[in-house]
């Protein structure tokens, strides 16, 4: 178990923490806008910088003093850092505790053609694969992962990401990944931390950092382009009603008081859109015709605004691309719109 108290590191323009963590045999994955401290908190644990307050424990053992090496933390940066006059091979087996190790981590991230070349013969990915290989090889008691993944090609990424999630789960050690990329953090955490300006802005579960976010914050870096201002106007025994826009939409319940003005949010994916004379989901009591303002492509999904008429909002929701040409959906177009009351969260 790795567990941080307290940790605070002082720069000249930049102040991290206080921030307390405890990271158990498991993946914490780390998101936040660059400058925000993921790099600092990997740094700090790992010993490459020194805390100027607060404590670090890994196994109930004190790190604080101790050299990288007696550390036992593995980390994995960016650019690699590998050995330019060794092979791939010679990299991964140069701390390997099992020779053994090197031909099977090879193939588990696709290097093996690329053993025997050394890094400057590597592309960006390839290096940054074997650097992952050299420190997996070490067996580490925590392993501590900045961006690993990205400077992959987006196939080769989502190929790994089911691998090296079971890999990482097997290893039955605290792994902290720091990342970017939001479907990578998902994918591979067991719980997810969001940090901003040298603090944890929230923690939880993958699914619940995303569709129960803490703050706005949270809420605009976690995709949830819709938040609106509400007031509870009633509550009852399993919904809330909120008055937004012009009209109404009914939540779970709240522990708001009625009368309370909330910041309303829900998540794009969680927008369900159908024809004008589809089939509706008759169980949700949030219904509303809308119009199709403006569409995007981003590949895997259609991002489109809606406007709603009986609200009078604007809405963002995400479509899969079959639903998208089911639809036939075009600017202008007439559509309507179900959410349901729990996709419906409220942050005071």
């Amino acid at each position: 178990m790795l567990e941080l108290n307290s940790l605070i590191k002082t720069y000249d323009s930049f102040d991290f923490g206080p921030v307390g963590l405890t990271v158990g045999n498991e993946v914490l994955s780390v998101l936040g806008p660059s400058g925000s401290g993921k790099t600092t908190l990997l740094s700090l644990i790992a010993g490459i910088v020194d805390p100027d307050g607060g404590s670090i424990s890994l196994n109930g053992e004190r790190l604080d003093g101790r050299s990288l090496q007696e550390r036992r933390t593995g980390l994995v940066f960016q650019d690699g850092a590998l050995f330019p006059h060794m092979t791939a091979r010679k990299n991964i087996g140069y701390a390997a505790t099992d020779p053994d190790r090197v031909t099977d981590l090879a193939s588990l991230l696709e290097i093996t053609d690329v053993l025997d070349r050394r890094p400057p013969r590597l592309s960006g990915g390839e290096q940054q694969r074997v650097a992952l290989a050299r420190t997996l090889a070490a067996d580490p008691d925590a392993l501590l992962l900045d961006e690993p993944l990205s400077s992959l090609d987006a196939p080769i990424r989502r190929r790994l990401r089911g691998e090296l999630h079971t890999l990482f789960k097997s290893l039955e050690i605290p792994v902290i990944y720091v990342t970017h990329d939001q479907r990578t953090a998902t994918a591979l955490g067991d719980r997810t931390a969001i940090f901003r300006d040298g603090t944890i802005e929230q923690v939880g579960s993958p699914m619940n950092v995303i569709n129960r976010p803490a703050t706005r914050f949270v809420a605009r870096f976690t995709g949830n382009e819709n938040l609106f201002e509400a007031t509870v106007a009633k509550q009852n025994e399993d919904t809330a009603l909120l008055r937004v826009g012009n009209g109404c939409l009914r939540s779970a319940t709240t522990t708001a008081a009625t009368g309370t003005t909330v910041t309303l949010c829900i998540h794009p994916s969680r927008v369900q859109v159908y024809a004008p004379g589809g089939g509706v989901n008759t169980h949700c009591r949030n219904t509303a015709s809308g119009t199709i303002d403006q569409w995007l492509n981003e590949g895997d999904e259609y991002r489109v605004e809606i406007t709603l008429d009986e609200v009078s909002i604007t809405l963002t929701t995400t479509i899969r691309p079959p639903n998208f040409d089911q639809l036939d959906l075009e600017a202008d177009s007439s559509v309507r719109v179900t959410i349901p009351p729990d996709a419906i969260h409220l942050i005071g």
